[in-house]
């Protein structure tokens, strides 16, 4: 599995390329900016791209998604109780961005625990609520890709509408679980690593959310 990172300059948004090393088949996750610079990645690895993966549905993780549909139609994949903010400009935040009005139903629907698969490549869907009622991780390999649940040395808010820090406690109290040498790429800042987190990050201290 590869996955390529784009940091936007407008969102400060990751958005990331993941790719099955042996089939090229790809999914771009969270396309919240620099729509160009992810197609113009995929045609030079020759990558075929099968989904459009959201972490969650704020506008700077969703804001360019008809932009990668319009260079190829595939399925968008978000957790099923995102579907509410994905439809409504005004609980996404869109009507406030750069990116516009933006609003769309995704194609697949998933729940905790469910999978799709690049190539031979899984994708574990994790439902990490708190951020989002829907907010979910994508685990791949030895990567978790965390969205705006876990950050570098911090957590995701929670007050916006949709938001409740007694849910993101557990989501995060659910990543702690994981293996130290796990790889973490967020939806914004740098990657780390889940041991580095658990030593270093407040927001997963026993103190902050418990056993």
């Amino acid at each position: 599995m590869e996955i390529k990172r784009i940091d936007d300059f407008y969102t400060s948004t990751n958005v990331y390329i993941l790719s099955d090393d042996e089939t090229k088949e790809a999914a771009v996750v969270d396309p919240g900016g620099s729509p160009n610079e992810v197609i113009e990645y995929l045609k030079e690895e020759g990558l075929d791209l099968k989904y459009v993966i959201l972490t969650h549905g704020h506008a700077d993780h969703i804001g360019y998604v008809k932009d990668i549909l319009a260079y190829k139609k595939v399925p968008v994949v978000a957790h099923k109780d995102e579907k509410e903010m994905l439809n409504d400009a005004s609980y996404n935040l869109s009507n406030m961005m750069r990116c516009g009005k933006t609003e769309f139903d995704a194609d697949i629907y998933v729940d905790d625990r469910d999978s799709l698969y690049l190539g031979k490549t899984k994708l574990l869907f994790i439902h990490t609520p708190g951020h989002t009622e829907g907010g979910m991780c994508i685990r791949t390999e030895n990567n978790l890709i965390t969205g705006d649940t876990l950050f570098k040395g911090s957590m995701g808010r929670c007050d916006l509408r949709g938001g409740d820090e007694r849910k993101m406690k557990k989501s995060l109290n659910k990543i702690k679980k994981f293996e130290n040498e796990v790889a973490v790429y967020p939806g914004h800042g740098e990657p780390s690593v889940l041991g580095h987190e658990k030593q270093n990050n407040p927001y997963l201290s026993t103190r902050y959310i418990g056993e």
